[in-house]
C-alpha cells in the first residue's frame, strides 16, 4: 500500500486474462480434435496451459491480499459481489439444462417414441450410486462449514482437518461419477437423454474439480498462515461455491435421477 491514500486496490495490468482466454480456446479446439479425429496432443497443451496459467494467476492474487495488503475491507466487498454474481450466472448457466430436460421429458417428440427415457434408454438406478453421491455431497457441505466455522474461532487444527475431510469427499465424489459413467448403459450420443445427462451432470462434475482444486488451494493457504478469524475470503469464496455446487447436485439427483428415470 505504498503511497496510496484510499482503500481501493489499482490492478496492475496482468498478462494471465487474455493466457487463460487463448488456453481455454486451445482446449475447446483441443476436445473437437479429440472427439472426431482422435488426437489428443492439442486437448493436453491446453489442458496444461490453464494450469500453469492459473497457477500464476492464483500467485499473484494470494501476494496481493496476504503480503502487500491490498485486500482492504472495501476490496473484499467487491469481490464478495463479483461472487455472488459469478455464482448466479453459474445457476442460470446449469437451469439452461433443467429448461431442457424438462422440455424434453414433459413433451417427447415422435423421434424419441414418444415416451420418457426415450424407447431402449435404461436409465440410472437413482438409489445406488447417485444416492451414495448425494450423501457424499451432504457430508462435504457439513465439513465445509466445520471449517468455516473453525476458522472463524482460531481453531486452526480443526480447520486443517475438516478442509482434508471436504477434499477427499470431493475426490471420492469424482471417482464414484467416473466409475459411473464408465459403467453406463448409454452414451452421449444415444439421443436427447444421452446428450442431456452427460452435458449436465458432467459440468456438474467439471464444478466439482474446480470446487475440489479451490478448497485444496485453501488448505495450502491455511497450513502457511495465511488467513485470519477476520480475513480469509479467499476461504469463503470456496466454501460459497462448495455449498452451490451441493444445491445443485440435489437438483440434478432429484431431476434427472430420480424423477426422470
Amino acid at each position: 500500500m505504498t503511497n496510496q491514500n484510499h482503500p481501493f486496490h489499482m490492478v496492475n495490468p496482468s498478462p494471465w486474462p487474455i493466457l487463460a482466454a487463448l488456453a481455454a480456446f486451445n482446449t475447446a479446439l483441443g476436445l473437437t480434435a479429440w472427439f472426431h479425429m482422435k488426437s489428443t496432443y492439442s486437448l493436453i497443451s491446453g489442458l496444461l496451459a490453464i494450469t500453469l496459467t492459473s497457477y500464476q494467476w492464483w500467485r499473484d492474487i494470494v501476494r496481493e491480499g496476504t503480503y502487500q495488503g491490498h485486500h482492504t475491507y472495501i476490496v473484499q466487498q467487491g469481490l464478495r459481489y463479483g461472487m455472488i454474481l459469478f455464482i448466479s450466472s453459474e445457476l442460470l448457466f446449469f437451469f439452461g439444462f433443467f429448461w431442457t430436460f424438462f422440455f424434453l421429458s414433459t413433451n417427447p417428440s415422435p423421434d424419441i417414441g414418444m415416451q420418457w427415457p426415450p424407447k431402449g434408454i435404461a436409465p440410472l438406478d437413482p438409489f445406488q450410486v447417485p444416492l451414495l453421491n448425494t450423501m457424499v455431497l451432504l457430508a462435504s457441505g457439513m465439513t465445509v462449514t466445520w471449517a468455516h466455522h473453525a476458522l472463524m474461532e482460531g481453531s486452526r487444527n480443526k480447520t486443517i482437518t475438516a478442509l482434508s475431510m471436504t477434499i477427499l469427499l470431493g475426490v471420492f465424489f469424482t471417482l464414484l461419477q467416473a466409475m459411473e459413467y464408465h459403467e453406463a448403459p448409454f452414451t452421449m450420443s444415444d439421443g436427447a437423454y444421452g446428450s442431456i445427462f452427460f452435458l449436465a451432470t458432467g459440468f456438474h462434475g467439471l464444478h466439482v474439480i474446480i470446487g475440489t482444486t479451490f478448497l485444496t488451494i485453501c488448505l495450502v493457504r491455511q497450513c502457511q498462515y495465511h488467513f485470519t478469524t477476520t480475513h480469509h475470503f479467499g476461504f469463503e469464496a470456496a466454501a460459497w461455491y462448495w455449498h452451490f455446487v451441493d444445491m445443485v447436485w440435489l437438483f440434478l439427483f432429484t431431476s434427472i435421477y430420480w424423477w426422470g428415470s
